[in-house]
């Protein structure tokens, strides 16, 4: 049967491994290489307790540098240092250790030094308080810290937002977009200030809007300048819309005593989407369509396109219907 076959085959099979196993030669193989990591491993551990000399990367850290302030140069970010101790301690500090930064503040420098300095003591000193007792500084460079700057010009520019703004259906934005502050201090040398005008936040992308959204966003970085604040806060209003429908009179400007205007229509119905919470305040006053009197005597065809003169700006969608008229224009007769 072929459940009986399977099981002697992998009686077979065992039987094969364990006389293998058995064999004197794969015995000897074992054992030697037993001997071989038992080697390697008095060998390490006779090799991590000999004196090494290896170089660590400790970073330095710049504080309260003021939006005023720039460097001639960029200051070093890092002191390498050269460090000697047996193989087991560096072994920790290659792979199992972090080193704090070294740290500068700009308010201990003196006003107007125009210089920011940090000492070979000063370096040597916070080195040696993240070394281990047993650690030998060897060296370190750069020894010293000398970095120049200047004073930039300040200039004041409007924020404007940089984005898209994608709503759900039957929500709009309602208003404009507010931002606070909405204008920031941009402080670089006059070169780069006469190519600023304005100052944008980060692509910001607003997806299924249902409400007002508020964000804080930073502002794009420009090479060699420095904004102040560096984010600002953006307010997007977003509201539920719906339609509504007015009828608007149709309004000639100019027209001569000596001139009867008849349009057809009279009237238009304008439609727009409004915002639900201001669905009541909206009225005909809000809107105007209006034509010139010039606009009449240049046209021979008797009809005329109109639009819109007039409309809140929070409405949006709006529809003229119709959006041309006739009209027939008349010259009264005078009498002394």
């Amino acid at each position: 049967m072929p459940q009986l076959d399977i099981n002697q085959s992998f009686k077979s099979a065992r039987m094969k491994i364990n006389a293998f196993l058995r064999r004197q030669r794969w015995k000897e193989a074992l054992i030697f290489f037993f001997f071989v990591l038992l080697s390697l491993g008095f060998w390490l551990l006779q090799s991590l307790q000999q004196e090494y000399e290896i170089e660590i990367s400790i970073p330095v850290r710049y504080k309260n540098i003021p939006p005023d302030i720039s460097f001639t140069e960029t200051p070093p970010q890092e002191i390498i240092a050269k460090v000697k101790d047996k193989g087991s301690v560096l072994l920790n500090y290659s792979f199992g250790r972090s080193f704090a930064p070294i740290e500068t503040n700009m308010k201990n420098q003196a006003e107007k030094s125009g210089s920011l300095s940090i000492t070979k003591k000063t370096i040597q000193s916070d080195i040696q308080k993240q070394l281990l007792a047993t650690t030998s500084l060897v060296g370190f460079e750069p020894q010293s810290i000398e970095a120049a700057y200047s004073k930039r010009i300040k200039k004041d520019i409007p924020v404007v937002f940089d984005g898209t703004i994608q709503t759900n259906p039957g929500f709009h934005v309602s208003g404009n977009i507010l931002i606070s502050p909405s204008t920031v201090s941009v402080y670089a040398s006059d070169i780069v200030l006469d190519t600023l005008n304005q100052a944008k936040t980060v692509f910001t992308e607003i997806k299924k809007g249902t409400k007002t959204i508020t964000r804080t966003v930073q502002l794009q970085k420009i090479s060699e300048a420095t904004y102040d604040p560096t984010s600002v806060t953006i307010t997007i209003p977003i509201e539920e819309f719906t339609e509504k429908t007015l009828e608007i009179p149709v309004i000639c400007t100019g027209l001569p005593p000596h001139y009867t205007l008849r349009t057809f229509p009279s009237i238009a119905k304008v439609t727009c989407s409004v915002p639900l919470s201001r669905f009541k305040d909206l009225s005909e006053d809000a809107f105007e369509i209006k034509f010139s009197f010039k606009d009449l005597e240049q046209n021979v065809s008797g009809t005329l396109p109109i639009q819109l003169t007039k409309k809140p700006d929070w409405v949006s969608s709006t529809t003229l219907v119709p959006d041309k008229i006739e009209f027939i224009l008349e010259q009264n007769n005078l009498h002394d």
